[in-house]
């Protein structure tokens, strides 16, 4: 197929979530078809599975401009750009009438399930970049299509792959067995059957970053309330705690985000959660009707009744296997990106704003944007998302002056050694792994003695 016949296909978005259709508004913006496929039902399905969870970005940082531009001539009023939304006001006051806007542009319940170029697998040399791309796609009634593209933009997230418990990174022995009591997510406590199964109970809640923070400070307020009594977390760590594991507090310039790590704090000092050090899961045994932790040195923990799984998330990367994707052997970002946000190198949480140049693969024209673009690791905010689409749309439009320049400035934590940035809930342990090591093992109050490291922080 010759260039101009495949410059008039259209871009494929996979996804349509907020960098997914922000995508879709760029490419309009330029002139150029788009056409976004995803999974779910409707426009930010997987944010709508976490809509009782509050953003600590307000109004003002997760809507994108030209997303802005394409909803203004519909009279769509932007909310308050002081005032923080939860997950189900992002989805259904922003995201749901930007995908209405975009109309046909969107398909729902349409998976994709492979993506390659049209005649070459990921072997083949000859013709490989003259080929468009060729997309699978499976509907949600069991139909099934090929799609040909120009560009592939994979805005697809990573909330469908959660990390799981076990220190190896591998579930931890007797993990799946003990799924009914196993959840990967933040309760919703105004559902009457989540609050039935934490309210009263014991729970462990493993993970170090935003969603464990926010898990932890839910809890703490189940217990304070008329029908919570007996509530009491667990918190599982990894390595040690310092003055920097609760972020960046009052120092953070994104208030909401540090106001989450002191309510984490508060909810430990009050006694509503007790904290255990430098603990490794290897094993989750059944005791009766309550779950037994192990750690891979031994240790076992006092039974629980449920057990609250936060420590990331990872990219699902199985329909782009016949693509050839430069990612990095660690985070499963793109190379050029990696080291920018590598927790082993950055404990400070600073992600520069990057564009086309970093998210380019060995394979011309395919982008993983978004969440996705950041593999397992966990500092990630909206507006990076929105400024690497305008980047990777520019440079599909070949407008390469604009692709390359920098149009964003990003908040600092104001900590080092936190949990990173968040919009959304993608807390990884990985945020634990800048230090040199862990400590002993050991369960600790916060406000009595802080166990001390030669890690330094």
């Amino acid at each position: 197929m010759n260039a101009t016949v495949t410059d008039q296909l259209p871009v494929l978005v996979i996804g349509a979530g907020p960098a997914g259709l922000a995508a879709a508004a760029h490419l309009v913006e330029r002139g150029i078809e788009p056409l976004v496929l995803e999974a779910g039902p409707v426009a930010g399905a997987a944010v709508r599975e976490w809509s009782h969870v509050r953003l600590f970005s307000t109004w003002g940082e997760i809507t994108d401009q030209a997303a802005e531009k394409l909803l203004a001539p519909t009279g769509w009023v932007k909310p308050d750009v002081k005032t923080y939304p939860t997950g189900g006001d992002w989805a259904e006051q922003y995201l749901r009438p930007l995908a209405d806007v975009l109309g046909d542009k969107v398909r729902f319940g349409a998976r994709v399930t492979g993506v390659s170029r049209s005649g070459r697998d990921r072997i083949v040399d000859a013709d490989r970049e003259s080929q468009p791309f060729t997309v699978h796609v499976r509907y949600a009634d069991g139909r099934e299509e090929k799609i040909l593209a120009r560009a592939v933009i994979d805005a697809s997230g990573t909330w469908a792959l959660p990390s799981p418990a076990g220190g190896d990174g591998l579930p931890a022995l007797g993990e799946r067995a003990a799924s009914d009591r196993v959840s990967y997510r933040v309760p919703d406590l105004d559902d009457p059957a989540v609050r039935v199964r934490y309210a009263g109970k014991r729970t462990a809640v493993i993970g170090s970053g935003a969603s464990a923070f926010t898990a932890l400070a839910t809890l703490a307020d189940l217990a304070q309330s008329a029908d919570g009594t007996g509530t009491h977390a667990t918190w599982i760590l990894r390595r040690g705690i310092s003055g920097s594991t609760f972020g960046g507090g009052t120092a953070d310039q994104l208030p909401a985000r540090g106001a989450l790590g002191l309510a984490a704090k508060a909810a430990v000092d009050e006694g509503h959660a007790d904290a255990v050090t430098g603990f490794r899961t290897e094993a989750i045994e059944r005791a009766g009707e309550q779950l037994v932790l192990v750690a891979e040195d031994g240790r076992r923990l006092d039974p629980v009744d449920e057990v609250i799984v936060l420590t990331g998330f990872r990219p699902d990367l199985s329909f782009l296997d016949e693509l050839r994707l430069g990612l990095d052997e660690r985070l499963q970002a793109p190379v050029a990106l990696a080291p920018l946000i590598d927790p082993n190198q950055h404990s400070c949480g600073t992600v520069y704003p990057h564009g086309v140049k970093e998210l380019s693969h060995p394979e011309e024209d395919v982008y993983l944007v978004g969440m996705k673009s950041y593999g397992r690791a966990p500092t990630f905010l909206a507006l990076t998302g929105y400024e690497q689409v305008r980047s990777v749309v520019a440079a599909i439009a070949g407008d390469h002056e604009s692709a390359e320049r920098v149009e964003l400035v990003l908040p600092e934590t104001g900590v080092c050694g936190g949990a990173g940035l968040f919009d959304q809930p993608n807390t990884d342990d990985a945020a634990e792994a800048g230090g040199c090591c862990a400590p002993t093992p050991q369960l600790i109050q916060l406000g009595t003695t802080t166990p001390a490291s030669s890690c330094g922080s």
